[in-house]
């Protein structure tokens, strides 16, 4: 009971604020502690140890936070400057196609595609033929199957694109070509007319769990939503011309057909590899 009692004064001192213990033992060898030395049997002071009690460290009732790291902010892409000039109404930059023809281009970032002339064709040394893709452009009165052909490479200023799709068709303005969102769709565009440039951010940036491929969702969703109203045109405009019985049409309608679903299987594969979701391909 005694060797109890003296656990409990232990217990009961431990609580006590900073200050001295006093310990000593008696005659059956029990030891004692006292915060009093009046306490202590005279007989048995002189063999009394004296102990600090610790002081205890102060309960801090606010969480302590984990030290911040300063988040690493994404460094905005580098624009490429593009010179520009003005035609009438128009803005014209010059344009590099295949590494070895130039031109200038009508700048039109409302315009689906890039467009080039006849002459350019010629000089690039491409051949249209009943195999070759056509897409359809709507006129007022009529629809017109435009050849379309897959350029290796188009450069305006410092900024390049590789297989850049291309509708020829003289313009009635009788420039060259028209510089459209086959190309300009890969990069975010700003248009200075006032200082004659245009800036080309890519949209091609570090890879992410948010950005696949190093491409945002906009971009993904924007890519297969080209493709897929594109194919739903054209399989109209094939019905179309399997009810009026136009073979020759219907034959260059189909082959674009078979070009756009080999595109959109070539998206489907890229996007797969890079993680892309399934509803952002619908």
């Amino acid at each position: 009971m005694k060797g109890v009692l003296s656990i409990l004064c232990v217990l009961a001192l431990s609580g006590l604020a900073h200050g001295e213990l006093y310990k000593w033992i008696d005659e059956k060898g029990t030891v004692h502690f006292t915060d009093d030395l009046t306490q202590v049997p005279s007989a048995h002071r002189p063999g009394t140890e004296i102990q600090k009690t610790p002081r205890e460290a102060p309960v801090s009732t606010q969480r302590e936070s984990p030290s911040s790291v300063p988040s690493v902010k994404a460094p905005e892409p580098t624009g490429i400057e593009v010179p520009l000039f003005r035609k009438h109404e128009l803005l014209l930059t010059e344009v590099t196609l295949n590494g070895r023809v130039k031109r200038y281009f009508i700048v039109d970032t409302g315009a689906s595609f890039t467009l080039i002339n006849r002459q350019t064709a010629k000089e690039l040394g491409i051949t249209v033929d009943g195999q070759t893709p056509v897409l359809p452009i709507f006129t007022a009165s009529d629809v017109i199957l435009t050849p379309m052909v897959n350029l290796r490479a188009v450069r305006a200023g410092e900024a390049e694109a590789e297989n850049v799709d291309v509708l020829i068709h003289d313009l009635p303005s009788g420039t060259s070509g028209l510089l459209g969102n086959s190309f300009l769709s890969r990069y975010k565009v700003v248009l200075d007319s006032v200082h004659g440039r245009m800036t080309l951010y890519p949209l091609k940036g570090e890879a992410s769990p948010d950005r696949p491929g190093g491409y945002s969702r906009d971009f993904w969703t924007g890519q297969f939503r080209f493709y897929h109203r594109t194919l739903e045109e054209l399989k109209r405009l094939n019905a179309k011309y399997q009810k009026q019985g136009n073979r020759s049409e219907q034959t260059r309608i189909h082959n674009t057909i078979r070009y756009f679903e080999n595109q959109l299987d070539e998206l489907e594969r890229k996007a797969s590899l890079a993680g892309v979701p399934r509803h952002w391909r619908e």
